[in-house]
């Protein structure tokens, strides 16, 4: 009977002991899973099958891969990710191949970073505003604590004179595709 008593222990030891090392295994791979997307941020967390947000649509659009390396350069990324709700001013490629030679690269070395995220954050509004919300002269304080000017007219639409060319809802707000660099004063 003590022997019987005392193999029955030596399983349930050798069973659990199995069992707990799975387990602390699995957590092993959940810190890390969770260390992982700490370090990605917002702008790391896939999901194929919601409306995309902000960065995502710019990311997706082969005219806004200058505006997608400034944010990136900025370390933007994860801000323009995060619930929001935001508009976003998004000036094309050839909005900014309008700028003088030399301004993007210039905005893009890290000695620049402050005045690349001033210049961003002119293009970003807290908040959502549909064109049809839209007023002529209404003033939009914007990230950076500058302000824009909307312009309606015979039903077009402009920031400080940059025509809008579309308009794109997102997850965490709106784009509004514009043809110029906003360039705060």
């Amino acid at each position: 009977m003590v022997k019987k008593i005392t193999i029955l222990a030596l399983a349930l030891t050798i069973y659990f002991g199995l069992n707990s090392c799975n387990e602390s295994s699995n957590v092993n791979e959940s810190s890390s899973s969770e260390e992982t997307e700490s370090l990605t941020g917002q702008s790391g967390v896939q999901d194929d099958e919601s409306q995309k947000d902000v960065v995502k649509i710019a990311v997706g659009s082969k005219d806004h891969s200058t505006l997608v390396a400034a944010v990136q350069a900025a370390e933007y990324v994860d801000v323009l990710a995060n619930a929001g709700p935001f508009t976003v001013f998004a000036p094309t490629n050839q909005a900014f191949d309008n700028l003088p030679a030399g301004t993007v690269e210039g905005l893009l070395k890290p000695e620049k970073k402050a005045d690349l995220r001033n210049i961003l954050e002119y293009h970003v509004y807290v908040g959502v505003i549909k064109t049809e919300s839209m007023k002529d002269g209404q003033v939009l304080n914007q990230a950076n604590l500058g302000n824009v000017t909307l312009g309606v007219k015979d039903g077009k639409y402009t920031v400080n004179g940059a025509n809008i060319v579309a308009s794109i809802p997102a997850s965490n707000g709106i784009v509004h595709v514009i043809d110029a660099v906003l360039l705060p004063k």
